[in-house]
């Protein structure tokens, strides 16, 4: 009954995707993201997919992939929960997309905690996922994370404050994305940590590095694996996130994109752990606000074709 639940759920929130992929337009190179499988794009923490039906979490991304032939769906989860919880929402609302679709595979791509939740589904429904790729996902943990948890005692009235503040935060954005999952600040917090990332590696390894920075395992299961980060972190004079992250990026030991370091994000076949984005650039965040020599759209275009030319 709670599954059929869920998969009820998906399918309104895939439903609400389908009419804003299709818009997309093509004048020139139409068929250079036309992938074999689906393509669909799953947030990271206190993401969405979209708010007040203006703002998208991938900005311009999805009609980019589908100027170029792309099937493009967004999905939406819990803004803070554990990497399990999350994973079995997204792998309902990706049993829905191969159900509308008739194809019986997609290709998953988690940006940040969406890189651990594409990699839950893989795990568990490997004969659902054609490829996973991660954009700037802690594989490895967050040090942001882990020096938030280091200081917050159990059971404390400051760890009883941040699970009411962020779960607070998590309702109002799912509330304003109109998708109703249920929030876990401290289990969303503990799942980026590197304890958190160590367990879920041993329980879904496919995929993870098991040197300190190098690359894993391209190809388990039939499925493929990919990874992408940045190391830029002030990028635009005019987005007013870029601050935000350039404080966040002094509690890593390591090139990081403000919340994510580059050794930590390598997954799979690591495609590039440099571009000049830092976090939200990675999603062309905040309204495209990003380098001008580094376009997001381009590198998700690019991958698409890469997807493409292996036949997924």
């Amino acid at each position: 009954m709670q599954r059929s639940i869920r998969l009820a759920l998906a399918a309104v929130l895939v439903a609400v995707v389908v009419p804003r992929t299709a818009l997309a337009f093509c004048f020139f190179n139409c068929n250079y993201t036309k992938t074999k499988y689906p393509i669909v794009l799953a947030h990271g923490a206190l993401g969405f997919d979209e708010l007040f039906g203006v703002l998208d979490y991938w900005y311009g991304i999805p009609s980019s992939l589908a100027s170029g032939g792309a099937q493009v769906y967004v999905t939406s989860v819990s803004q803070l929960n554990a990497s399990e919880v999350r994973g079995e929402q997204l792998l309902a609302q990706v049993e829905t997309i191969v159900a509308i679709t008739g194809k019986p595979r997609v290709n998953l791509i988690g940006h940040s905690h969406g890189g651990l939740d594409v990699r839950y589904v893989a795990s568990v429904r490997p004969d659902l996922v054609a490829s996973v790729t991660s954009v700037g996902s802690p594989h490895k943990g967050a040090e942001l994370a882990d020096f938030i948890a280091a200081n917050i005692v159990a059971g404390s009235p400051s760890e009883a404050l941040l699970a009411a503040f962020g779960n607070s935060l998590a309702d109002v954005l799912a509330l304003l994305s109109g998708s109703p999952n249920p929030q876990d600040a401290l289990a969303g917090l503990e799942s980026l940590t590197s304890a958190g990332t160590a367990a879920f590696n041993a329980a879904h390894p496919h995929g993870v590095p098991v040197t300190p920075c190098g690359e894993g395992a391209s190809l388990v299961g039939g499925v493929r694996y990919f990874s992408w980060s940045g190391t830029g972190v002030l990028t635009n004079l005019l987005d007013i996130s870029d601050p935000f992250l350039g404080i966040t990026a002094l509690f890593y030991g390591e090139a990081n994109d403000g919340l994510v370091g580059r050794c930590s994000s390598h997954l799979g076949d690591v495609i590039r752990d440099n571009y000049f984005q830092n976090h939200l650039d990675e999603v062309n965040q905040l309204f495209g606000l990003t380098s001008f020599f580094s376009n997001p759209k381009s590198v998700f275009r690019s991958h698409a074709n890469r997807l493409k030319n292996k036949g997924l």
